[in-house]
């Protein structure tokens, strides 16, 4: 299948390039550019794209904004059947708006000067319904806001208690930022059992995807900034 995509970013240079790039790969397809957030979103509900690559800080509208109406419209009956999946495109590997854009239901995010090939593959990972936390800047990333926020919501903790030991040591090297590969290897265990006991832990905690599962890990306090 064609993965449907439009990019989103105030730089017309970006765009050309991404654009560029991702339209030469025969699985995607770029069906549309915004240069900022408010009409990314109208883009995104006029073309339908499945993921939307969505540039942080914009003019008028910044990404984070526009990212929250696309993927938690409240009360909006325009997105209500709609939810593309966004990867958020930033400068800085530490950016509180990245934090707050994986909280809104965000897949992940990228550097803007990552490697070509890694936008390509970022794109086809979040299509298919994963989440791209590379694990050295998620460490970085989430247990420096992690670390500013109030103490975990008595609630969320009480959710784990819902997770079977095995889950819960799952989630939490999700949280430390391995990959499924990586997690199999140190619990011993074939991917697919990995991939199974993350499906699980998704479901019973009500989280969209990996991203999600990490911001909670934190939040509910099973893991702590500066953990190893």
């Amino acid at each position: 299948m064609t993965i449907r995509v439009i990019i989103v970013d105030d730089q017309a240079m970006v765009r050309a390039g991404f654009a560029a790039l991702l339209a030469a790969q025969s699985d995607i397809d770029v069906v549309g550019e915004a240069p900022d957030g408010k009409q990314g979103v109208e883009l995104a509900l006029r073309a339908h794209p499945d993921v939307v690559l969505m540039d942080v800080r914009m003019p008028e509208m910044d990404g984070l904004t526009a990212a929250r109406e696309l993927l938690d419209p409240g009360d909006s009956q325009e997105t209500e059947s709609y939810r593309p999946k966004v990867l958020m495109l930033t400068t800085f590997d530490v950016d509180d708006y990245v934090y707050e854009a994986l909280r809104a239901g965000a897949s992940g995010f990228l550097l803007k000067d990552a490697p070509p090939a890694d936008l390509i593959a970022a794109v086809r990972v979040v299509a298919a319904g994963d989440a791209l936390l590379a694990p050295k800047v998620t460490r970085r990333l989430i247990a420096d806001f992690a670390q500013s926020r109030p103490a975990p919501r008595r609630k969320r903790a009480l959710r784990l208690k819902g997770l079977t030991p095995r889950e819960t040591e799952v989630l939490e090297l999700i949280a430390r930022g391995l990959s499924n590969q990586e997690i199999a290897d140190h619990l011993v265990l074939a991917e697919q059992t990995v991939k199974t006991h993350i499906g699980r832990v998704l479901a019973k905690l009500d989280l969209r995807d990996r991203a999600q599962a990490v911001i909670f890990a934190y939040e509910s306090g099973l893991v702590t900034p500066g953990d190893r």
